[in-house]
């Protein structure tokens, strides 16, 4: 395939997801309006020994729907919530992948973004082998553990014969991947592709690892509605989640010519690294500051031109401190005058799609209108002192989003969004 002389504007024609607060595009908005929290009591495990008995799980999901029986066994949960969110994201788009010509397919690739991966697979294969029962165990253990297989099965099952990537990245994979797949079409390598993010860590020695780093909050565990709570001053700690969001990103060119919907054309992106520490950010905020910084710069954008800005916002008492400080050095002072909003407040933090999570909530910003809460938001910390959207959506106009996304290893990535007039 020729490179395009000049770089393609990249837009996004459909989206797809099964989240806490709901399965599919519509359910998920209807959850972000009305401030729904999809966080409740572990029931899938036995929770008794671990001082964390919450999570955001995804509920009423018929896997086996998405698997033809013989598969069932042989691969992880994040493999049919992938292809549940790629099959709605193409019929959103109008693309059905069957009525596609070889060469059409060979143009059309998956960039997917992911931090476990099939880790909560392995975990659960490795005790059929060491408690039984050892027939239960998959012969595919080892390419469904691994995070490209993720990639592979989606390309499978579509008959899509373009790039099949998978990008690990920490909690910034996804906004990684999603970007990565706009470059893809940008430069004419590829003309449509399947990104965004997923992950589904809710297994007993994850949620350990995580409870040994201390990052979980375990004082919620009798409201679990209420145990997000980015940006208040009793915040204390995430709350492990999962889900996909899956995108379909093509030229602009493309969909116009195939009269597609269009929900916003990626314009800016940048990424940067603390350099700093495994898993806690440097405390001056200085280097997701300056990603926001180049990301609007690549975009050719100010802080005065951002309408809406989506956050991380873990709810873990540092790094929402950081955060904050990160927008004030990169907005300077319109921060305090952009509405922004952490969408973790509602579905918990789902690893490796957090960016793709967050880009959900800023296309239903662009497309509707509405801004999200920060739900949970009662009394903000005082180090914590921008406008969060508490606890009730706002309606505001926005036209132009950045989505900021900080990761483990001191990674951060922001993305720009905009409508498209």
């Amino acid at each position: 395939m020729k490179f395009a002389t000049k770089p393609r504007r990249v837009v996004i024609t459909g989206m797809g997801c099964v989240t806490p607060i709901g399965i599919g595009r519509e359910a998920f908005w209807h959850g972000l309006e009305t401030g729904a929290s999809g966080i409740r009591r572990i029931e899938e495990f036995d929770v008794s020994k671990s001082p964390v008995k919450i999570a955001a799980f995804v509920q009423d999901f018929d896997w086996q729907e998405q698997l033809n029986i013989k598969d069932r066994k042989h691969v992880a949960r994040t493999v049919p919530l992938a292809l549940a969110a790629a099959r709605e994201a193409l019929a959103d788009a109008g693309i059905d992948p069957e009525g596609l010509s070889l060469e059409e397919k060979r143009a059309f690739g998956v960039e997917i973004g992911t931090g476990g991966g099939g880790l909560a697979f392995t975990e659960k294969q490795y005790s059929y082998w060491y408690i039984g029962p050892e027939t239960s165990a998959s012969v595919y253990v080892i390419p469904s553990s691994t995070h490209g297989g993720l990639s592979s099965e989606l390309s499978m099952a579509f008959g899509l014969r373009g790039l099949s990537h998978v990008v690990s990245t920490g909690c910034t994979s996804s906004t990684d991947a999603i970007f990565y797949a706009a470059q893809h079409i940008a430069c004419g390598r590829q003309d449509t592709m399947i990104a965004g993010g997923v992950d589904a860590p809710l297994a007993p020695g994850i949620l350990a690892g995580f409870n040994v780093m201390t990052v979980l909050t375990n004082q919620w565990n009798d409201e679990p509605h209420r145990a997000s709570r980015p940006f208040s001053a009793d915040r204390s700690g995430m709350v492990v989640g999962e889900g996909p969001w899956m995108y379909i990103l093509e030229s602009y060119e493309s969909a116009v010519e195939r009269g597609a919907k269009i929900y916003a054309e990626i314009t800016g992106y940048a990424s940067t690294c603390d350099a700093y520490h495994r898993v806690r950010l440097e405390d001056t905020g200085t280097e997701p500051a300056r990603a926001m910084s180049l990301a609007l710069a690549d975009a050719d954008r100010t802080p005065e031109d951002i309408d809406y800005v989506n956050l991380h916002g873990t709810s873990t008492v540092l790094n929402d401190r950081i955060e904050t400080n990160a927008v004030k050095i990169a907005l300077g002072e319109v921060a305090s005058k952009i509405p922004m909003s952490a969408t973790k407040s509602q579905v918990g933090h789902p690893q490796g799609a957090s960016g793709s999570a967050g880009i959900g909530s800023a296309l239903f910003a662009l497309t509707t209108g509405t801004i999200a809460p920060t739900i949970n938001l009662d009394t903000p910390d005082p180090a914590c002192d921008l406008d969060y959207v508490p606890n009730v959506a706002r309606k505001h106009e926005v036209n132009i989003a950045l989505c900021n996304c900080i990761g483990f290893g001191s990674k951060n990535s922001a993305l720009v969004l905009e409508k498209v007039a």
